[in-house]
């Protein structure tokens, strides 16, 4: 039943939405140039990595700027070792903070729900250096899909620790639901809206 839903909304939201993604296509390249979709490994239901799909809200050179505050500025390396997150990311183009803080960067995973990849909602995706960081926990979080929203996504995004983050995946692998789910899906919009706890 959940996979119906998520495909049935997916499909559903695509087609509304089709004509945000052409606007916020043409804005990257005219704003940066170079790619409009950012493609990162993830790690999905049962642990297996796939292709995690965003607008591209970073410079094309992100990583050597980040390399390069990391190796200059303390306080940014500690806040990215705590979080993984920087609140003042040197990595971000123009028009990115936008993106990330209304969630449009996010748009192009609605494709990673219809290949089955993820679902509406579900535990944040993580990358394979964070699996030491779930412990224990990281057997429940990979027995369910990861989400476009979820319980971190409504409760706080960057102002949660990272641990806090971890209870929160580990609590909706645990304890999800489709009651869960329409809750967390009602509550989406509006935390975008207020663009609460934005990255």
């Amino acid at each position: 039943m959940k996979r119906l839903i998520d495909v049935v909304l997916a499909l559903f939201a695509l087609l509304a939405l089709a004509p945000v993604f052409i606007f916020v296509a043409l804005a990257i390249v005219l704003c940066d140039g170079g790619s409009v979709v950012y493609r990162h490994r993830r790690i999905g239901q049962g642990g297996r990595t796939f292709d995690c799909y965003k607008f591209r809200s970073m410079a094309q050179d992100a990583d050597a700027r980040l390399q390069r505050l990391l190796a200059t500025d303390r306080q940014a390396r500690a806040e990215w070792e705590a979080c993984r997150k920087l609140r003042v990311d040197p990595r971000v183009h123009a028009i990115g903070g936008f993106l990330r803080r209304s969630s449009l960067d996010e748009l192009p995973q609605l494709v990673n729900i219809l290949r089955g990849d993820m679902s509406l909602v579900g535990p944040r995706p993580i990358v394979a250096e964070e699996i030491v960081r779930f412990g224990p926990y990281f057997a429940d979080y990979a027995a369910v899909r990861p989400g476009l929203t979820g319980l971190w996504q409504i409760s706080g995004r960057s102002g949660t620790t990272y641990e806090e983050r971890v209870a929160l995946d580990h609590r909706y692998a645990t304890h999800g639901s489709t009651a869960v789910d329409l809750q967390i899906l009602l509550k989406t919009p509006l935390v975008v809206l207020r663009a609460q706890g934005s990255c």
